[in-house]
């Protein structure tokens, strides 16, 4: 569905449904957003998930910086070693994985490898607005993603802090299939 039809459904939308709608979407919440759009439009239109999401990112543009977003990870040494002192469980790595969503495109996940319990657990996520201010606006990462430059920096810098390996295994292309750590 183009923009123009998309622009059309919406504003045929009744008033009610249109502000819940826009209430998920001003509360950050995509998937909130596309249930409903997809509740009310796929029998009498044919509005699946994938054009549901087209029509919520619609609204995420229209909002701009209204919209709620979550706090972004802090990528100071200081705080990531704080995280992974609070890892249940012995850290023996820092490993940085790609993520990606509708909204926030490509993005890594840094996580502290545990053993004793055997697990993982969540230190920093890095989004490309996060990356811009942890490494400035004006640093050319090109061609790599921002956040992945980012991460790579302040993992190994968590890495060498902690004494373990750092693992990225696609730091030049996103890739959330890309092989995982293994001790």
């Amino acid at each position: 569905m183009k923009k123009a039809a998309r622009t059309e459904w919406w504003e045929g939308l009744p008033a009610g449904i249109r502000d819940e709608i826009d209430g998920y979407v001003l509360q950050g919440s995509l998937l909130g957003a596309t249930r409903v759009i997809v509740a009310v439009g796929l029998v009498p239109h044919g509005i699946g998930v994938g054009t549901a999401q087209l029509i919520a990112h619609d609204r995420y543009l229209h909002y701009g910086d209204r919209v709620a977003r979550a706090p972004e990870s802090p990528l100071d040494l200081e705080s990531l070693a704080c995280r992974a002192a609070g890892c249940t469980g012995r850290v023996v790595a820092i490993e940085a994985v790609w993520d990606g969503d509708t909204v926030h495109d490509w993005f890594v996940r840094l996580l502290a490898i545990t053993a004793d319990p055997v697990g993982e657990a969540p230190i920093a996520t890095v989004h490309r607005s996060t990356a811009e201010r942890y490494l400035g606006e004006d640093e050319d990462c090109a061609p790599r993603h921002s956040a992945a430059v980012a991460a790579e920096r302040a993992g190994r810098a968590l890495a060498a802090h902690l004494a373990v390996p750092f693992h990225f295994a696609s730091p030049d292309t996103p890739d959330d299939e890309a092989p995982r750590w293994r001790s």
